[in-house]
């Protein structure tokens, strides 16, 4: 155990700094573990709290500031990117895009606290025009907010996490190998979420030449148009294509109600 707050003393500062910030950029790092040690940590005296938590918080806001600069440049391309690797992509971009219909800005104050949304807050922000310096002040809130919850749980308890710590130690070979097979679990769990959702992955597509042409020939009286771009893309003034009818995505239940049965419909998105 001496060894471990030796090597947190010494290291501790950039192992916590570099943890937020890659996870507040994407990368799948448990930065509330780290905080919640670099909270015992200062509170054994082996890291400065005042230094901490200013550090953790630049981590964050740095981060996120790259990411909602991507979002202001790259848009939904980036979102997805980003939602690669969970099970279900389309859910992960929705989702997110949902809770920013329900809430607005306090989602970027809340998003570190809510899995799926955390990464997804910053470059939904820029993709939707957020200006910087409102998104700046909320960021900074969310993420001070995240840093005293997570370094605080380590402050208060410590000893708990020393005992665990100790434990763990103790345990030697057994608890390499109970995390081995956690690992394993996990790696099973996501291959079994990729199966189950790769067919939401296939999503049939027509080019713009070859829908213009339909709309121009006999079968244009079977086809119905629909606009579903997300909120923060469309307003009432919005322009759309000729003939299309608008349906609210986050609304769909009750949208999809009025979609005629006997027509092909086709959507297009942002």
């Amino acid at each position: 155990m001496n060894e471990f707050l030796v090597l947190v003393a010494h290291h501790g500062y950039t192992i916590i700094f570099a943890t937020v910030f890659a996870e507040a950029i994407g990368f799948p790092l448990p930065a509330a573990l780290a905080l919640v040690a670099g909270g015992a940590a200062a509170a054994a005296g082996t890291l400065r709290a005042p230094v901490l938590l200013p550090l953790a918080v630049t981590g964050l806001v740095l981060g996120d500031s790259l990411l909602y600069a991507l979002g202001s440049y790259m848009g939904w391309n980036l979102l997805g990117f980003l939602c690669r690797v969970s099970g279900n992509p389309e859910t992960c971009v929705l989702r997110s895009a949902e809770s920013f219909y329900k809430r607005g800005r306090a989602t970027v104050v809340i998003a570190k606290f809510v899995p799926g949304v955390n990464a997804m807050a910053a470059p939904l922000a820029g993709s939707m025009k957020m200006p910087f310096e409102q998104f700046l002040g909320l960021d900074l809130i969310g993420a001070t907010l995240y840093a005293l919850a997570y370094g605080g749980l380590g402050f208060l308890f410590h000893n708990f996490i020393v005992d665990i710590t100790r434990g763990f130690l103790a345990a030697g070979h057994a608890m390499e190998v109970v995390v081995l097979a956690a690992a394993i679990g996990f790696f099973a769990y996501r291959v079994w979420l990729y199966r189950k959702h790769r067919v939401y992955r296939v999503v049939p597509r027509i080019q713009v030449l070859e829908l213009a042409n339909k709309l121009k020939s006999e079968e244009a009286d079977r086809i119905v148009l629909v606009d579903v771009r997300s909120h923060g893309y469309y307003d009432s003034g919005a322009t759309r294509i000729p003939g299309s009818i608008r349906i609210e995505p986050n609304h769909l239940a009750e949208e999809i109600k009025t979609l005629p049965k006997d027509k092909d419909i086709y959507l297009y998105c942002t």
